[in-house]
């Protein structure tokens, strides 16, 4: 038993937050149900290639995008522009603890599939509303995406080489780190009204926009900013407040020093040769060497050239200097970290016979992640989520099926 196992989701999101976190309460024993457009489903379903490949290396036109983000979820397709495909989706509704839907602001009320309309049905459904901008504001009808937040709400201004080196500029991160960011926000707002309601036996709204995630999640930045009036600029992989805390070259690659403390300073420059760096006034405490940076960190560069980056990996560790390599994701896999905590997990599949898949990083000691089932086919649920849920028989649903609403 997960630790959601009593909950239902009804999952009406497509492409990333949305599924995202309907993914994270399935992996913790939700049952969600992944309502779909037939016949083309889920964005992300066709946002391709890579596709998944089957035993004999042919695709199988499962999008990789689309299953990273829509495991331990039953697929049902339903058309709700029309009206008896709003009466389904509102039976099920009515049958649910939760409701995740990313629509353009008020895009459900045309089909009375809104929080007011459903609250009516079940006024103990919590309703997750996830849009780029809110239910308020100026912004409010704009459609919002990943990579538009990130440069507005000012992520790109601080990602990118300084304005003064080669191939400076605004860049994006290298995942849709909004979205993602969204999905545990509102996976996080779910459970919290799920406990308010075990005292006030109602449901609510939540209204998750993904530029109030981003503004939020500038963090550190954000109060440099609020407490200085001072708009932080570009370091590239250097780290406003702490020095040294980037990147440096090695004899054959790279290495990321994260230099968090004087006595670590110190300890560094033991391993590096040079101890009267950690005597020199200029370096002697972080703040020194904030202000000092642009001496300190070229010295340092001179000097890691020398060895390799597992020679200063084995020998700073054995120091008690944090560092790592710059792996790609192969080199991330094969790591023995990753290995040993199982980050890659094997699923069935009915199309490719087995799934690899990333596995959660939620580590529940008596009620632990399950992965009960890979993300599913397009419809692939329907039948069995309309009779066992609904009650509707074979011959009802063949009606249905026969007018193109399921």
């Amino acid at each position: 038993m997960g630790a959601l196992s009593d909950l239902r989701v009804l999952d009406l999101s497509r492409v990333l937050a949305g599924p995202w976190a309907g993914q994270i309460l399935g992996d913790l024993g939700a049952e969600v149900i992944k309502v779909e457009r037939p016949g083309s489903g889920d964005d992300t379903r066709a946002w391709g290639p890579p596709y998944l490949k089957d035993a004999h290396g042919n695709s199988t036109g499962e999008a990789a995008y689309y299953l990273a983000a829509n495991r331990n979820k039953h697929s049902v397709t339903i058309d709700f522009t029309r009206p008896e495909g709003q009466a389904l989706v509102r039976q099920l509704a009515a049958k649910s603890d939760v409701l995740i839907e990313n629509f353009k602001v008020g895009g459900l009320a045309a089909y009375g599939l809104d929080y007011a309309s459903l609250r009516e049905l079940n006024p103990r459904l919590v309703y997750c509303s996830i849009t780029g901008f809110g239910q308020t504001g100026p912004y409010a009808k704009r459609a919002g995406y990943d990579f538009m937040v990130q440069g507005l709400g000012g992520l790109m201004s601080l990602t990118g080489r300084a304005d003064d080196e080669h191939g400076a500029g605004p860049v994006k991160v290298g995942v849709a780190l909004t979205d993602i960011l969204t999905g545990l926000y509102a996976s996080v707002a779910i459970q919290a009204a799920l406990h308010s309601r075990q005292h006030s036996n109602v449901g609510q709204h939540i209204d998750m926009a993904l530029l109030d995630v981003q503004v939020a999640c500038l963090a550190n930045q954000a109060m440099n900013y609020l407490t200085t009036g001072v708009a932080p600029r570009r370091l590239g992989n250097a780290h406003p407040n702490i020095v040294p805390y980037q990147d440096f070259p090695t004899a054959d690659g790279d290495i990321i020093l994260t230099v968090g403390n004087d006595s670590q300073f110190r300890k560094f420059c033991e391993v590096a040769g040079q101890p009267g760096w950690a005597q020199d006034a200029r370096f002697i405490t972080n703040a020194a060497r904030v202000a000092h940076r642009q001496v300190l960190v070229p010295m340092i560069r001179q000097a890691t050239v020398f060895r390799t980056t597992a020679e200063w990996v084995v020998a700073l560790e054995q120091a008690g200097v944090p560092c790592g390599p710059i792996n790609d994701l192969e080199q991330v896999f094969a790591d023995p970290q990753v290995i040993a905590r199982g980050l890659k997990v094997v699923l069935e599949h009915p199309l490719a016979g087995q799934l690899s898949q990333v596995a959660s990083p939620l580590r529940l000691a008596d009620t632990p992640v399950q992965y009960r089932h890979a993300p599913p086919l397009l419809g692939e649920h329907t039948a069995e989520v309309l009779g066992q849920v609904l009650g509707l028989t074979a011959v009802e649903q063949a009606a249905l099926r026969g007018a193109g609403v399921i």
